[in-house]
């Protein structure tokens, strides 16, 4: 699916079952929930906190899918496409960065 069907995805849902939107500032906090979420599994998961019993049946996929859902609903609410603005988006990062990340010794294995 392409980034605007699932814009549309979100915006079909929200008007079947979720009633509206929740607004905007509302949503900004639950995307900064939901991105905490995920920030924990990683931490714990991948990095170097110990997982808690109750943290190792959670689904990393479910939890950044939430983030996806929220961040989806911002774009509806505020008239954003962001399939063009992913593009114009790496677009800038290109020719920002066309050689940095290549010249940066740091990444070097």
């Amino acid at each position: 699916m392409t980034i605007t069907e699932a814009q549309k995805l979100v915006d079909n849902w929200i008007k079947e079952y979720g009633v509206r939107y929740f607004n905007e500032l509302t949503n900004m906090a639950m995307l900064t929930e939901e991105v905490g979420e995920v920030a924990r599994i990683i931490a714990r998961r991948y990095g170097e906190q110990s997982e808690k019993e109750s943290d190792k049946d959670k689904d990393l996929g479910d939890e950044m899918a939430d983030v996806l859902f929220v961040l989806l609903c911002l774009a509806n609410q505020t008239n954003t496409d962001l399939e063009s603005s992913l593009k114009k988006n790496l677009e800038k990062k290109t020719k920002r960065d066309f050689d940095r990340h290549q010249k940066n010794t740091k990444l070097k294995e």
